[in-house]
């Protein structure tokens, strides 16, 4: 990786601008490097702060096929003994005695993903840029002015940087710049619900399994992360979805007070439980732009969608939209196609249309259905988890849908080359 420092005024000529360097934009640059589509990433944030990153809270659940794109693209080699699997999944609806259960057995000898700690992703992809001469990173910088035509895309750097492309790539999140620069409108709505996120350290191992467990203000989740020491299992990252109105008096409370709110929810199944670390707190909302694709422009990640965490999906979209464009981008190079041609585009477009669709829906009503505490409802979503556990051919559809091995994948997520 060649990091261009915003004091040294630079012209640069590349096939694709990605514009951010979060989880997608990182991934998507190493995705791309030696297939012959070259590229250069500008960021707002001093990518090299990585190395140092302190643990803000934030874990992600990793499924099997990104976990395979990841893999594919030179990633995991340095995540791999920093993440747990998840072997095992518990769904419960409250108190209910009726659940779900998902074995990785019942599908093969795979786990069904990986959790997955921000700092240590962030590192891991650091790293593999910085191994790379390849992508030229210009942060920490900002796009200040773009331009996009017939012929391709001139970006104005704030430190005078100037950068001319044949696409640009937005995976500048939520807030895109380059989404509101192409005039895509967004559909969104904010639910009355706000994340808290901590990781706690426990007595008993979790035995790599990840419990959700569905309470009237929302999901509540322990997923496993790697112990500390590794092989102790004695750490979980928990995902507290509570109503707005009401985060800032759960937030207020001491650490004693917070955890025994805690065990009140989840009881004490892996024994003594302590914080191990800060709380932080997530305001929980759905966007999605009305079109992915614009004149030599493509959304990806955040920027073109953004759901609900009840099943941990917002990273795994993100992550499948690298691999579908990585493709849809080397294999046009190959044909001696510009990356930027609308059919191009339009390719991507169509193939992540119908899953991102998909997901947001299903994340939006499984949140609605089970976020709330009516009685008839409530015996009916029951009725519904105990009838899928003893179906298992159903079960079996969804845990691989759980796994990402549902539908048309690309190369990196069945764990092929890319070239």
């Amino acid at each position: 990786m060649m990091i261009v420092h915003p004091r040294n005024q630079h012209e640069s000529e590349v096939d694709v601008l990605i514009v951010g360097g979060g989880f997608v934009g990182n991934t998507l640059a190493a995705a791309l490097a030696g297939t012959g589509v070259s590229s250069a990433l500008v960021d707002m944030a001093d990518l090299r702060q990585a190395i140092d990153a302190e643990f803000d809270g934030r874990s992600f659940a990793v499924s099997l096929s990104n976990q395979r794109l990841l893999a594919g693209v030179g990633i995991w080699a340095g995540l791999a003994a920093r993440t747990a699997p998840i072997l095992d999944i518990r769904i419960s609806d409250g108190p209910s005695l009726m659940f779900l259960h998902y074995d990785h057995r019942e599908t093969g000898n795979d786990p069904m993903g990986f959790m997955v700690e921000n700092h240590h992703l962030r590192r891991a992809q650091y790293e593999r840029l910085q191994a790379s001469d390849e992508v030229r990173v210009f942060a920490p910088d900002r796009v200040e002015r773009l331009i996009r035509d017939q012929y391709g895309v001139s970006a104005t750097l704030r430190s005078g940087a100037k950068i001319w492309a044949r696409l640009v790539v937005g995976a500048d999140g939520r807030g895109s710049m380059v989404r509101a620069d192409a005039g895509i409108a967004t559909t969104k709505w904010a639910y009355d619900q706000s994340g808290i996120v901590c990781t706690v350290r426990h007595e008993r191992h979790h035995n790599h399994i990840a419990h959700e467990r569905f309470l009237p203000a929302g999901p509540f989740a322990i997923l496993p992360l790697q112990g500390d020491p590794p092989a102790s299992g004695n750490r979980s990252s928990l995902v507290w979805t509570e109503h707005s109105d009401l985060t800032q008096a759960v937030m207020s409370l001491n650490d004693d007070q917070f955890m025994e709110e805690v065990r009140q929810r989840f009881g004490n199944f892996l024994g003594d439980a302590d914080l191990a670390g800060p709380r932080y707190v997530f305001p929980l909302g759905l966007q999605f732009a009305q079109r992915l694709s614009d004149r030599r422009m493509v959304l990806a990640g955040d920027a073109a969608h953004a759901m609900h965490p009840i099943a941990g999906q917002g990273l795994n979209m993100g992550l499948r939209d690298v691999a579908a464009l990585a493709e849809v981008l080397v294999d046009a190079e190959r044909l001696g196609q510009d990356v930027g041609d609308p059919q191009v585009l339009e390719r991507y477009a169509r193939w992540r249309r119908f899953d991102n669709t998909l997901m947001l829906a299903a994340t939006d009503g499984l949140n609605r259905l089970f976020s709330n505490d009516v009685g008839p409802v409530r015996l009916a979503r029951d009725l519904g988890l105990a009838a899928i556990n003893h179906l298992p051919p159903v079960k079996r559809l969804f845990m691989r849908h759980a796994m990402g091995l549902v539908g048309n994948l690309p190369r990196l997520l069945r764990g092929e080359s890319l070239i």
